[in-house]
C-alpha cells in the first residue's frame, strides 16, 4: 500500500485551493464561475501566462505547478507529514522506554490522522465549513488513476510473473503463483520501487507483507497468515473485516471461524475442519456451550432513535426493563447484552431475545443451539469455504438428529410438577446413553448395582461442583449466605455454577429412578 495517498497526492501534484484554476470547462472566459462556496475568476490573459505550469487532474480540474505558488494545504501536509517522520524516528531511539514509546506512538497516530482527513475535509459539504468539489474529487481520481497506472505495470512485466488479484483505493493484493516466501519478498521489494519510480515524490508504495496462504472474500474482508519479514519464524494470523474481528456477533461466532481458519490454514485437511465445526455444533444442541460465548451485546440508542415498530433486541429488552424499573434504562451507546432462546415453532424471534441474567436464573430457559448454529456460526464460515467449493451447511445436516423436546410448560400447574424433559432435552438412558422409552433402559437393568453406583456417582460430582462453585462465589460476595445475586456477566464462575444448578435440577429425576432399585 501507499502511505495514505491522499496528502502525497496533494503533495506531489500541488493541489490546493490557492493552487487551483477551476474545472478547465470555465477556463478562457471573463466572467466569474462558481468555486467551492464561493466564486473565482480567472482573466485569460493570466491564464496565457501560465500555460507551461498548469497541471491537469484526471477529472478535468486545473492547478498550477509548485513553482508558481506552492499551495497551504501540500505546506501543510508536508509540515505534519514530516513531525510524523520524527516523532517515529525518536520511537525507534526510545525504544527500550515503555511509556515513551506509547506516548510516541500515539502522536504519530494523531498526525497521520490530521493528513489523512484533510482530504476528506476538502469535500465535506454537510458539515465542513470549506467544502471544494474540484479538489476533494482531484484527489479520488488521482489516486484512483495512480493506482490504475501501478496496477497495469505490475500486471504487464512479465518477468515477475505477478498478478493483481484486488486493488483497493491506496493498496493492491498481488498473487504470486508458486513463488516461495523468499521469492515473494524479493519480487513484492522490486514492484514497490518500480511503482514509487513511475509516481512523483513523495508518492511510493510501500512493500508491506506477504500472506502465506491467504483468503479473499470480498473487498475490505480478508484473512491469512502474515509474513512481515522474510527471517519471521511463525507467521501472524491477520483479519479484516470479517467476523473474527468485528463486535456485532457474539464471541462464538469469531471463536469457532478463526480456529476453523487457523486449522484450515495449518493443516490444509477439511476433514479436521468438519470434524471440529460438527463438534461445535453438538456442544451447542445439547446445551454444553459456554453462555457467555453465546451473549450478543448491541449499542442501545436511546428510546427516541428508533422508529416505531422496530425490531431491535436492545430497545425490546429495555421496555421489558423499564416497565419493571424506570431506572434500569441503559444510556445512549451502552450496549446492552441478550442471548437468544428455544420458544414455540413459528415465535417470531424478537420474542426469543431475554437478558443473560434470566436465562442464568430461570433454569426453563435455554438456549436456542439451532438459531446459533444456522443463523449465526454457519453463514460466516460457508462465506469463508464456499470459495473453495465446501458446502458447511451440509455438515450439520450430516448429524444425527438430537431429538429434541423443547421444555415449555404449558401451564401453571405443569410448570411446578416439572416433566422428565425438562431435566433431560432428549430421552436418553442417564447410565449408557442409548435412547429409551423407560427411563433406563433394559439393558442397564439387568445390572442394578452398576446404575446405582454409576447414577450416585454423577449425582455426587454434580453437587461436589455445585459446591466448589459456591465456595468460591462466597469468597468474591464476602457473604455466607446466597443472599447477594452476582450480575457480573463477566464472570466465567457465574456461568459454570448456573450450568451445574441446571444440571442439578434433574437429581430429583435420578432419584426417583433409583427408588426403582
Amino acid at each position: 500500500p501507499g502511505d495514505s495517498p491522499g496528502p502525497s497526492i496533494v503533495i506531489a501534484y500541488n493541489y490546493c485551493y490557492s493552487t487551483c484554476l477551476g474545472n478547465i470547462e470555465n477556463l478562457g472566459k471573463y466572467e466569474d464561475f462558481k468555486f467551492g462556496c464561493s466564486s473565482l475568476q480567472v482573466p485569460p490573459d493570466l491564464l496565457y501566462q501560465l500555460r507551461h505550469d498548469i497541471t491537469v487532474s484526471p477529472n478535468g480540474v486545473a492547478f498550477v505547478k509548485a513553482c508558481v505558488r506552492k499551495g497551504v494545504l501540500p505546506r501543510m501536509l508536508e509540515e505534519i507529514l514530516k513531525t510524523r517522520i520524527m516523532v517515529k524516528q525518536s520511537m525507534k531511539k526510545y525504544k527500550h522506554d515503555k511509556g515513551l514509546t506509547r506516548l510516541l506512538d500515539a502522536r504519530q497516530l494523531g498526525l497521520k490522522l490530521i493528513a489523512n482527513v484533510t482530504f476528506g475535509y476538502t469535500a465535506a459539504n454537510y458539515s465542513g465549513r470549506m467544502p471544494c468539489v474540484e479538489i476533494g474529487d482531484s484527489i479520488v481520481h488521482k489516486a484512483r488513476e495512480t493506482l490504475e497506472r501501478a496496477i497495469k505495470l505490475v500486471n504487464d512485466t512479465k518477468k515477475w510473473g505477478a498478478k493483481v488479484v484486488y486493488g483497493d483505493t491506496d493498496s493492491m493484493f498481488v498473487l504470486l503463483k508458486g513463488a516461495t516466501k523468499e521469492q515473494s519478498f524479493k519480487i513484492g521489494q522490486e514492484i514497490a520501487e518500480a511503482v514509487t519510480a513511475t509516481n512523483p515524490k513523495p508518492i511510493k508504495l510501500k512493500f508491506e507483507k506477504v500472506y502465506l496462504p491467504c483468503v479473499l472474500q470480498t473487498k475490505k474482508r480478508y484473512v491469512g497468515y502474515m509474513y512481515e519479514t522474510v527471517d519471521q519464524k511463525d507467521p501472524v494470523f491477520d483479519a479484516k473485516g470479517i467476523e473474527t474481528v468485528r463486535r456485532d456477533a457474539c464471541p462464538a461466532v469469531g471463536k469457532i471461524l478463526e480456529r476453523s481458519l487457523k486449522l484450515l490454514f495449518e493443516t490444509r485437511d477439511i476433514s479436521q475442519i468438519k470434524q471440529y465445526v460438527q463438534k461445535q455444533c453438538i456442544k451447542l444442541v445439547e446445551g454444553k456451550a459456554s453462555m457467555q460465548d453465546l451473549i450478543f451485546a448491541k449499542e442501545y440508542r436511546g428510546s427516541f432513535a428508533y422508529k416505531p415498530g422496530a425490531c431491535v433486541p436492545a430497545l425490546e429488552l429495555t421496555r421489558k426493563m423499564v416497565a419493571y424499573d424506570r431506572r434500569s434504562e441503559p444510556r445512549v451507546g451502552e450496549r446492552v447484552p441478550y442471548v437468544i432462546i428455544y420458544g414455540s415453532p413459528g415465535v417470531p424471534l424478537i420474542q426469543l431475545v431475554r437478558r443473560p441474567i434470566d436465562v442464568l436464573q430461570d433454569h426453563n430457559l435455554r438456549l436456542n443451539g439451532t438459531y446459533y448454529i444456522t443463523k449465526q456460526i454457519l453463514p460466516p464460515l460457508n462465506r469463508i469455504f464456499s470459495l473453495i467449493g465446501v458446502d458447511v451447511f451440509s455438515w450439520y445436516d450430516e448429524l444425527p438428529r438430537i431429538q429434541k423436546t423443547f421444555s415449555t410448560a404449558r401451564n401453571e400447574q405443569e410448570a411446578r410438577k416439572g416433566t422428565i424433559s425438562q431435566y433431560f432435552t432428549t430421552l436418553h438412558c442417564p447410565v449408557c446413553d442409548e435412547l429409551t422409552q423407560h427411563g433406563i433402559c433394559s439393558k442397564c437393568r439387568s445390572q442394578p448395582q452398576h446404575v446405582v453406583v454409576i447414577l450416585n456417582q454423577e449425582i455426587r460430582e454434580l453437587e461436589y461442583k455445585q459446591d466448589q462453585l459456591a465456595k468460591l462465589c462466597r469468597n468474591c460476595t464476602g457473604c455466607s449466605n446466597q443472599q447477594i445475586q452476582c450480575v457480573s456477566l463477566n464472570c466465567p464462575v457465574l456461568f459454570k455454577l448456573s450450568r451445574v444448578s441446571r444440571e442439578l435440577c434433574k437429581a430429583p429425576y435420578l432419584r426417583q429412578l433409583l427408588d426403582q432399585f
